[in-house]
């Protein structure tokens, strides 16, 4: 086996491509093409999709996107390039000269030499229109071609840029990442809207569980990061989780991700809200910062007026039955349209896992939600319950002793006072960028009746 040092160097040293003897033109993004601010006619070659063509008498321009961002880089090239190939939703690589542009709309244009066409598009086939601003209920039917839009690939670039934001705020704070199981035995919620994963009918066994037991799809990482945080002070996963829940609202999906976070020695849930603040500032400035344009994008043709500001933070103790979606927005108005932690719901409401704040009557738990403006609850959190015996009697009442020993276990070697919470990723899309549909923020929605491609 390679020891450390040596694979370093073999990786160092090997190379798949012979050394060219004529320098070929450098293969650019169109965001990278569009970052240069002085260009002095450097040999490039962009790859991308027209968005649009546009034929002169002795000029012909193109505005070729490769995804990277939303501007589209502006082809100038001779007529006799022209052809029917040449449409909108075609698949081209360019070579040419980097030049600055003449035009105030764009720094520089790509002044063509050789312009191949690598896929033909039907324009008149093609279910997205050139100049044609489709609802984003007519582009659900497409999900193997709306990403070609600009509001979707707006979208999906925020997507990716919280992503990393996320990661990195973790990471700079101390986290360590766990990959918690898609296949599990545990209901974390309780509330029995599970997907049971079982073997195709072709090597299903009769009379017999795979695993031994019933296993489903996971709908949250908390209990397996509970297990980790016995280990670690702090550690996070970032996932897909799964619901079975029977609806099209425009709240629901089957399949999303979920942003899920576990600290070990917390005691108080006031330092719990911190970091959810924390979390979701950082984040937020930093999409702000990185992406200005998509978001913008969002905000003037999906949802106009939708700002994200920073706020002043507001909290409110909650008493009687759980809080509903209508609520959650009322609580939000209520306090100025800003995002408002509710502490301390009642025990019956909430999981087993959740610290008993032994209030007396009200008989409480030390958990905490936070809603956001056009969303209602985005974060969910709660200290846990790390007293044996408060957790050994709850589990009996429920009659799920038996199932979560080794959840037991955990209180009765080493335990510590600790807290959690899950923010929903698609939600705080849709809280950033002010859409109203969670089907919208995520490049493949499933849902009831619903699971294209």
């Amino acid at each position: 086996m390679f020891g450390a040092r040596c694979l370093l160097r073999a990786l160092r040293s090997c190379s798949s491509a012979p050394c060219p003897r004529h320098r070929p033109a450098a293969r650019v993004s169109v965001r990278g093409a569009l970052g240069i601010q002085s260009a002095n006619g450097e040999r490039v070659k962009v790859q991308g999709w027209i968005r649009s063509v546009r034929s002169q008498k002795e000029v012909l321009f193109l505005h070729v996107n490769d995804g990277s961002s939303l501007e589209s880089l502006q082809v100038v090239a001779d007529s006799s390039f022209d052809s029917r190939e040449l449409a909108f939703g075609s698949s081209v690589e360019v070579q040419g000269q980097l030049v600055k542009s003449p035009s105030k709309k764009q720094n520089v244009e790509l002044k063509a030499e050789k312009i191949e066409v690598v896929g033909n598009c039907d324009a008149k086939a093609f279910p997205v229109k050139y100049k044609e601003r489709h609802p984003l209920e007519y582009l659900r039917q497409y999900p193997h071609l709306r990403c070609r839009t600009n509001v979707l690939g707006s979208v999906l670039r925020v997507r990716s840029e919280a992503t990393a934001a996320i990661h990195s705020f973790f990471k700079d704070s101390g986290f360590v990442h766990i990959h918690t199981p898609v296949i599990t035995s545990n209901d974390c919620e309780g509330a029995g809207e599970l997907f049971q994963v079982e073997p195709s009918s072709k090597i299903k066994v009769p009379e017999e569980n795979f695993f031994n037991i019933p296993v489903f799809l996971t709908v949250s990482g908390q209990l397996h990061l509970e297990v980790m945080s016995g280990a670690f002070t702090q550690v996070f996963t970032f996932g897909p989780t799964f619901r079975a829940e029977n609806s099209q609202s425009r709240r629901h999906l089957a399949e999303f991700y979920m942003v899920e976070a576990e600290i070990s020695f917390l005691e108080s849930l006031q330092d719990l809200m911190q970091v959810m603040e924390n979390l979701f500032k950082t984040t937020a400035m930093t999409v702000l910062s990185n992406c200005p344009k998509d978001v913008e994008l969002c905000h003037k043709f999906i949802a106009p007026g939708q700002k994200i500001r920073t706020y002043a933070k507001k909290q409110l103790s909650s008493w009687g039955a759980d809080l509903h979606t209508e609520h959650e927005k009322y609580l939000v108005k209520h306090c100025g349209d800003i995002p408002v932690f509710v502490i301390n719901y009642p025990l019956a409401l909430k999981p087993f896992y959740m610290r008993d704040n032994e209030d007396g009557p009200q008989h409480t738990v030390a958990a905490v939600d936070l809603l956001v403006p056009g969303v209602g609850e985005l974060f969910g959190g709660s200290l846990r319950e790390e007293r044996y015996h408060f957790l050994e009697q709850r589990l009996a009442r429920l009659g799920l002793t038996e199932a979560y020993q080794w959840y037991l276990d955990l209180r009765r070697f080493g335990s510590v006072p600790h807290g959690g919470f899950g923010m929903g990723f698609e939600r705080y899309l849709q809280c950033i960028l002010g859409i109203d549909n969670i089907k919208d923020v995520i490049p493949f929605p499933r849902f009831t009746h619903s699971c294209l491609l």
